[in-house]
């Protein structure tokens, strides 16, 4: 949908203080730990694009609260493995020596949308050190939440979103969908005997850039979809228009919950 189409379905324009308000409506409240995935053009048109959202976001939660969004790096993965596009196999051992290892501090986001990406150099926001599948957070329980991110189980059982879980926090679907919700991939841990593959990531070790490699279970968000559709069947969903999206405010323990035991089913 174009952003001239959106536009045309607002009454007025997006502002800080509009969103502030639409957020309270939703449910967001002061103190509310969330990880936000987010559309910046399903809003339509907003004055301040990505800040005045950010903004908004941080005026609804508050000092006492916390937020945090994805801030993954996919490119920065073995190229054997890339699709979209694949480059030559001549090129590979290239790419592995000349990657540039993960920087928290400069190293851009990738997919994850306009909010995300300027979320993640916002002031006060702090990112994890994983050099593939990063959080930011900002606020109260930031650090707590990005203090420990393995390389490998990345969005494992002491991952930030397990320090998520642990904090009764929320989700927040802005203009997305399941499909687009990292909190599932927590769930993915739970599959006995899950199938792993081999990882390759530069990052740097003791101050030198290296090319590490490793193993991690082969996450799939293929399936997001359905899940999410059947958890909304028969668990509370709030869901509410922000701007012209379509948004969804989900406590994240118990959609976790109901997505291991589906998972489980689903691989018998």
């Amino acid at each position: 949908m174009s952003e001239q189409s959106v536009m045309e379905k607002l009454v007025r324009p997006n502002t800080r203080t509009s969103l502030h308000q639409q957020f309270k409506q939703l449910g967001l409240t002061e103190g509310m730990v969330v990880i936000v995935h987010s559309s910046l053009s399903s809003l339509g048109w907003v004055c301040g694009g990505p800040i005045a959202v950010i903004q908004a976001l941080m005026d609804t939660v508050g000092i006492s609260g916390t937020i945090v969004m994805p801030a993954q790096t996919g490119e920065n993965s073995d190229p054997s493995s890339w699709e979209r596009p694949p480059v030559p196999k001549e090129w590979w051992q290239i790419i592995r020596e000349e990657m540039p290892a993960f920087d928290p501090a400069v190293t851009p986001t990738r997919g994850m949308g306009a909010i995300a990406e300027a979320f993640r150099s916002f002031p006060g926001v702090k990112r994890s050190n994983h050099p593939t599948y990063s959080f930011s957070a900002w606020g109260k329980h930031a650090a707590e939440i990005l203090e420990e991110q393995p390389l490998a189980e990345g969005f494992g059982e002491t991952s930030p979103l397990a320090k998520i879980y642990q904090l009764d926090g929320f989700i927040l679907l802005l203009g997305v969908e399941h499909d687009s919700s990292t909190s599932l991939h927590l769930a993915e841990h739970a599959i006995l005997n899950r199938k792993k593959e081999n990882k390759g990531t530069a990052m740097l070790e003791n101050g030198n850039r290296v090319w590490k490699t490793y193993q991690e279970i082969v996450y799939d968000s293929d399936v997001f979809s359905e899940l999410g559709e059947d958890y909304e069947k028969s668990n509370p969903v709030t869901v509410a228009k922000i701007g012209a999206a379509d948004a969804k405010l989900i406590r994240q323990c118990p959609m976790v919950d109901f997505a291991r035991q589906w998972l489980k089913v689903k691989h018998q």
